[in-house]
């Protein structure tokens, strides 16, 4: 453990944030939570960085950690290993990453509508909470300028993600779905896999505790739906136990490396959801990488503050929808090949059984011809690999 609390600079709001206070707080780890308008993340994290992103760990000796799945495999090194987020039996571990991925990445839409299409509901908490974290102490002038600044901004992510009025009734219908497949699973397990939390269930954190659970409209709506998935909100914002619910039950994940029926059920869903954005994005980036040969080791997108690359369309639930490009998305991706990639043959082989019952096989399979890195706090683009195009 650090001599001194790690700092985290962060904002309520934030949704990799969420992740990151997600984990310190479950694996009872000292920190203190900083706001991203505080003067050192300006003058000191930034200047760091060469960009404003969060959330960002602070160390001891002020050194940087930005990016929610660094800081959880940083911190890793203070868990008690019988706590760790990464579970070792080989089919837990590969849907936990098959989760992580979800959780970060498929569930962009839904918390990006939630929380930008319903300005009756919604404004009046986001300007107060956007300006609270972003300009403290600022007056009313000032807080309703930066609001304005960083709503544009989200705004203008939200289409980029594929949310319009043509998607929306979808994402809407997709999301609803969603909870209640989570709801079910909930029925009988506090957690994802069992009686702790893993690398899925913080990053679910992200998208649904600032968006879906805390922004007025989307709270009301799973709190009239889920009240199981409202409860695992709520427990993965403690460092106390908090599953009264469930009566006497142990901590340990499911027994025999097991994949119960209702979490079975909601990777079924996952696929559906991901897969096409996912064989999109995956033959989009092989077509511009053969256009644009990159050096080893060079910034995705040319510089660390531009993350896309460009968008791509794809059919998704009976309608073609456009999203941007992210090679970060491949980075995610890479810890479950490589995850797989170091298993026993045996385990391998359990492995791809169950993801072919779940129609998930093309998430081990399909890559691009480089890996995405992370050094330096940034994303580059690294070695080639032999692509396996969908």
């Amino acid at each position: 453990m650090s001599p001194s609390p790690y700092i985290l600079y962060t904002m309520p709001a934030s949704l990799y944030s969420a992740k990151a206070r997600s984990y310190l707080l479950a694996m009872g780890i000292d920190f203190e939570e900083r706001p991203a308008g505080h003067p050192r993340y300006n003058d000191y994290v930034v200047p760091s960085l060469s960009r404003w992103i969060i959330p960002v760990l602070e160390l001891p000796d002020g050194s940087l950690i930005q990016d929610s799945l660094d800081i959880l495999d940083f911190l890793e090194g203070d868990v008690d290993p019988s706590l760790s987020a990464y579970p070792t039996g080989a089919r837990q571990r590969a849907i936990a990453h098959v989760l992580e991925f979800f959780g970060g990445e498929g569930l962009l839409r839904p918390a990006m509508h939630y929380r930008w299409n319903f300005d009756e509901q919604n404004l009046a908490f986001l300007s107060n909470d956007f300006a609270g974290a972003l300009a403290p102490g600022a007056n009313a002038e000032l807080r309703s300028q930066v609001f304005a600044m960083a709503s544009d901004r989200m705004r203008t992510a939200t289409g980029l993600f594929g949310v319009n009025d043509t998607t929306i009734p979808l994402i809407e219908k997709s999301y609803l779905e969603f909870l209640d497949l989570l709801s079910a699973h909930f029925e009988t397990s506090p957690y994802l896999l069992g009686g702790r939390p893993t690398i899925g269930d913080f990053a679910f954190m992200g998208p649904m505790y600032p968006h879906l659970a805390r922004d007025p409209y989307p709270s009301g709506l799973m709190k009239n739906r889920a009240w199981r998935v409202v409860r695992w909100v709520e427990r993965m914002n403690t460092s106390r136990p908090d599953a009264g619910e469930y009566g006497e039950f142990s901590t340990d994940l499911f027994a025999n490396d097991d994949i119960p029926v209702t979490l079975r059920e909601l990777c079924r869903y996952i696929g559906e959801e991901l897969l096409p954005e996912f064989r999109a994005h995956v033959r989009y980036l092989d077509e511009w990488l053969d256009e644009n040969p990159p050096e080893d080791n060079e910034i995705v997108g040319g510089k660390p503050s531009r993350r896309s690359i460009g968008s791509t369309t794809f059919p998704w639930r009976g309608v073609e929808l456009t999203s941007v490009v992210m090679p970060y998305r491949l980075y995610i991706l890479q810890r479950l090949h490589d995850a797989v990639a170091s298993m026993s043959p045996a385990d391998q082989e359990s492995v791809q059984a169950l993801f072919e019952e779940l129609s998930l096989t093309d998430l081990l399979t399909v890559r691009a011809r480089r890996r995405v890195e992370r050094r330096d706090n940034r994303e580059v683009w690294g070695p080639a690999q032999e692509p396996v195009l969908p």
